[in-house]
């Protein structure tokens, strides 16, 4: 058996400002907080001698390979990334960016934002929307059924609300 594994396939070039705005935080946080704190002790750390068996050293060696991979797809991927701060002029129309409130046959409801693949947070109820139910609920109106295909079965929910906005107390 080897060790391949196929590319994973690109997510959705779409990004919230407010994604945005985290992922450059990330960089700069990365670039200009952490790696310096990290060359310096490096840099102690190869003064103290034999570097073959200087946990400090190829530890933080390590780190920096770490930082720079990260910087470097962040990097990337911020080039790629269409932010996507316009409010649609159809507001009962799911898109992008779109607060969704379902409801179950059981009378449950559940509120998710549609957000790109590089932003979601389930505790925060953002999805991803390229995940099978931000899929389902694209392009629905108020009051839709969205039938989604489970491991357990096909779930049915109902469109009770559509809202945008930065927050969920917008």
């Amino acid at each position: 058996m080897s060790r391949y594994r196929p590319p994973r396939a690109k997510g959705s070039c779409y990004i919230t400002p407010e994604g945005e705005r985290r992922l450059r935080e990330e960089v700069r946080q990365l670039w200009k907080v952490e790696r310096p704190k990290v060359t310096a002790s490096v840099h102690e750390a190869a003064k103290n001698g034999d570097r073959s068996e200087n946990g400090d050293y190829i530890y933080g060696k390590r780190r920096l390979r770490e930082i720079d991979s990260r910087v470097r797809f962040l990097t990337k991927r911020l080039e790629e990334l269409t932010v996507v701060n316009d409010i649609p002029a159809n507001q009962n129309k799911v898109f992008f960016g779109a607060w969704v409130t379902l409801e179950d046959d059981d009378c449950s409801e559940y509120e998710y934002r549609i957000v790109g693949p590089d932003e979601f947070d389930l505790s925060q109820n953002k999805l991803s929307m390229d995940s099978p139910l931000a899929r389902a609920m694209l392009g629905k109106l108020l009051e839709d059924e969205v039938k989604v295909t489970t491991p357990k079965g096909e779930t049915l929910y109902y469109v009770t609300a559509i809202r945008y906005g930065s927050s969920a107390a917008d």
